[in-house]
């Protein structure tokens, strides 16, 4: 399993607690955290800024659809998780091949699950 110290991780999250607990795992784990970020706006905003080593999704934004960030992230080859609510059912077929994290995960889970992307 890949080393996350000094990785770059965008973290697209709506929900402040779920936000504050991802920003300090990664931070437990070495990463630069970008964000977190909470809307569609934001997040392509920050792409356009800066490109994150990976990244970690909701795809349900206060009931917005993040596939727009997703879209970018896969144009621009940054590896990234889905954390959702719903499962790998919740996801629309163009992103079937992306790993998801259902929620609510453990901390561990998170880190485990950015470890295993490829590193672009």
């Amino acid at each position: 399993m890949a080393s996350l110290t000094g990785r770059r991780v965008l973290v697209v999250e709506d929900e402040t607690l779920v936000a504050m607990l991802v920003e300090d795992t990664l931070a437990d784990a070495g990463v630069v955290v970008l964000g977190p970020v909470a809307t569609v706006a934001e997040a392509l905003a920050m792409l356009e800024q800066d490109r994150p080593d990976l990244a970690v999704l909701d795809l349900n934004l206060a009931g917005e659809t993040s596939e727009p960030v997703a879209d970018a992230l896969i144009r621009l080859e940054v590896p990234f998780v889905v954390a959702s609510g719903y499962g790998a059912a919740g996801l629309p077929q163009r992103l079937a091949g992306i790993p998801v994290l259902a929620k609510p995960y453990a901390p561990e889970d998170l880190t485990a699950a950015l470890a295993k992307l490829p590193v672009a």
